[in-house]
């Protein structure tokens, strides 16, 4: 595949959204089904004593090239599944010893990252989180939760560091597997890329944040006009997995305008189907 940095339009970040999501709705079970085998193994990788929090957290970057693998599959009328996201890790699979070691960098850093917050926040995260699983939670034990003065600190933290973290490893992998970068290299390249595309990702950013805020407003809305508000939880989990499905699959093109493809136009150039 061959790979050059180009300029980016900030307009680009709301089409990203925008063809993610035209793209994910062509094959909605396909994609759901991907996160969901993902989700569920991560999850049991993370179950793994002492060093399970680590590897868990090392796949995402495999789930993100799975990704852009899938998407670039469905423009091309071919079947998805889940070897998109072991095939890289395959012997003599191209970029395999880069994207390990990102892997393993992302993990590493990641679990830093949550350590550190856990330092600042002393604990109030996930005291919260705790509280939330609980089944009939008392309000005062929320708002006691809520009230802690860590809280805030920690997420800010927690969001500004893993927002830092994400830059660098947005692109890599797939800079390591198809455009055969260094581990380094390709985080340096993600990192060059993002930062001349900036005004793209914020509006791209934005537009999510919009996306899902419009939604939760207007189903709660709806679900109040009909006397059904206890049903607005239902439909949190399937609205999670297709915002979620959509956004990563939208990855796809964020990474085609930035660095180009031989086999996929760039969004500026889709199907009239996905317009």
């Amino acid at each position: 595949m061959g790979l050059k940095l180009q300029a980016v339009a900030p307009r680009q970040g709301w089409t990203w959204m925008r063809d993610g999501l035209r793209l994910y709705f062509r094959r909605p079970l396909a994609f759901t089904g991907l996160f969901m085998i993902f989700l569920i193994g991560a999850m049991l990788l993370m179950s793994i004593p002492l060093v399970g929090g680590v590897i868990g957290l090392a796949t995402l970057p495999l789930m993100t090239l799975g990704f852009m693998a899938a998407s670039r599959a469905a423009l091309r009328n071919e079947s998805l599944g889940p070897q998109l996201f072991i095939a890289p890790l395959k012997p003599g699979a191209p970029g395999r010893s880069a994207l390990i070691k990102l892997c393993v960098g992302y993990g590493v850093t990641s679990v830093a990252v949550l350590m550190l917050s856990h330092w600042v926040d002393g604990g109030a995260f996930e005291r919260l989180q705790v509280v939330m699983a609980k089944p009939d939670v008392p309000a005062q034990e929320v708002e006691a939760a809520l009230a802690d003065p860590g809280l805030v600190s920690g997420l800010l933290m927690r969001i500004t560091l893993m927002v830092l973290v994400s830059i660098p490893f947005w692109h890599a992998p797939a800079l390591a597997v198809w455009g055969g970068q260094s581990a380094n290299q390709s985080l340096f390249s993600s990192t060059l890329a993002l930062w001349r595309a900036k005004s793209a990702f914020l509006l791209y950013s934005l537009a999510w944040t919009v996306a899902v805020a419009v939604f939760g407003i207007v189903a709660a809305l709806l679900f109040s006009l009909l006397g059904m508000r206890q049903l607005v939880g239902l439909i949190g989990l399937p609205a999670g997995l297709i915002f979620s499905g959509a956004f990563y699959v939208s990855l796809w093109f964020t990474f085609v305008d930035c660095f180009g493809s031989d086999d996929a136009p760039p969004t500026t150039a889709l199907p009239e189907t996905l317009r």
